[in-house]
């Protein structure tokens, strides 16, 4: 399928792609009991059997706001601030440091750090809140200092006590300087108009409290999947990841999501698809095919 290109408006915001830094995670664990004879077939892995991914996040610029969807895994700040999560997290996660990293995606669009208002935090996994924090005057800090963040109150809890599937994939690194600086808004459940024309809806599947952001105006709507749908790959309900805490509960998630998605034909939007940026769907009998692949 050819990969459109196309410039996206969604009412009074313009709809800016935000690559973070490319990184590679094992290829059976990103697509569970999926065969690896099919799922290689768009994304092939390396000789540890990892995959390529992205750390994609996704500004919204308005003239009252920049406003920013996650924030990857910080993988620019890990390279200079190694101790931030550990010396060997380049290195286990195949983090390029000489890839798209946030700093250089926010100048590409003008704008630095301090001019971020809003951070929406989908939920605090390394690789979708890391760049949250970063080192200031030898010390963590939050990397926007003029933004207020945004999470579920449930993810908050399960990142303080997480549980031993999940524990490696949160750090407290990632989200206390967030508290201690007080610029972290907790949530609880679904929020319409949480900012103008953005809403947010929980997720319990992949991890307790994720949540996924649907920007509308215009007449058209965009749906920000985080790890419901990581990959335009995910777009076929049984292909969930090995991740997920609760299998069925995503796929009964997946299953509501993407109807709405198809039969209004919103646009999604792939945090880890490394080859595309968004895609239309379209109903196949009770499952769902790509319609339309794009690069915004």
């Amino acid at each position: 399928m050819q990969i459109q290109k196309t410039h996206l408006r969604l009412g009074e915001y313009e709809v800016c792609p935000v690559p973070t830094g490319l990184f590679g995670l094992d290829g059976g664990a990103m697509f569970g009991t999926v065969p690896k004879m099919l799922w290689e077939k768009s994304n092939p892995s390396d000789s540890k059997n990892r995959i390529l991914l992205e750390a994609r996040g996704l500004l919204l610029k308005s003239p009252q706001r920049k406003i920013l969807i996650d924030c990857g895994n910080g993988g620019d700040f890990v390279a200079k601030y190694g101790e931030k999560l550990g010396s060997k997290f380049s290195e286990m996660y195949n983090i390029d440091p000489d890839g798209p990293s946030l700093k250089k995606s926010l100048l590409s669009h003008g704008l630095s750090f301090s001019d971020i208002t809003d951070v929406v935090l989908t939920h605090l996994h390394f690789d979708h809140c890391g760049g949250g924090t970063t080192e200031a005057n030898g010390k963590l800090a939050p990397t926007f200092p003029n933004a207020k963040y945004y999470v579920q109150s449930a993810n908050l809890e399960t990142a303080e006590n997480p549980n031993i599937r999940e524990k490696a994939s949160y750090f407290p690194a990632n989200y206390k300087p967030l508290l201690e600086a007080k610029v972290l808004q907790l949530l609880d459940g679904d929020v319409e108009n949480l900012l103008p024309g953005i809403s947010v809806m929980v997720s319990h599947g992949h991890t307790r409290g994720q949540q996924i952001v649907k920007i509308s105006g215009g007449g058209n709507s965009l749906l920000y999947c985080a790890d419901v749908v990581p990959t335009s790959s995910h777009i076929r309900l049984a292909w969930i990841m090995g991740y997920d805490l609760e299998p069925i509960t995503l796929i009964e998630e997946k299953k509501k999501f993407l109807s709405q998605a198809a039969d209004e034909n919103w646009y999604l939007y792939f945090e880890h698809d490394p080859y595309c940026d968004a895609a239309t769907i379209a109903r196949q009998g009770s499952d769902f095919v790509l319609k339309e692949q794009f690069h915004l």
